[in-house]
């Protein structure tokens, strides 16, 4: 996501979930690509490091996980304890939002049929 309107559509209707590491935004948008947007700031990791590093893993899982999340716009917003956390950690927080995400988007079809 490119623009402060996406992210604020996706703030306003999203569905969310979260955990110790994360808080994810997603919003059904029908069927187009997939978008991300992160939120990862400087308040909860101090060093450029640790954010580049949180968003290269965050984008890496996205990828993986592109073809399941069709029509979703995902927002990610971290926590203080992501900062601390091992890379294979946060790979598995963030796995683990996009699976949800994915089934609410599933429940959302079924929903509408």
């Amino acid at each position: 996501m490119l623009s402060a309107t996406s992210y604020r559509r996706v703030i306003k209707k999203a569905t969310r979930n979260h955990d110790k590491f994360f808080i994810v935004l997603c919003h059904n948008k029908g069927d187009m690509p997939p978008q991300l947007g992160m939120a990862i700031s400087r308040k909860n990791c101090r060093t450029a490091i640790t954010r580049n590093r949180i968003k290269r893993i965050i984008r890496e899982v996205f990828r993986h996980y592109q073809a399941q999340l069709t029509g979703l716009d995902i927002v990610v917003i971290n926590k203080p304890a992501a900062a601390l956390a091992r890379n294979n950690v946060i790979a598995e927080s963030v796995k683990g939002h996009f699976k949800k995400c994915s089934s609410i988007k599933q429940k959302i079809i079924k929903q509408e049929s």
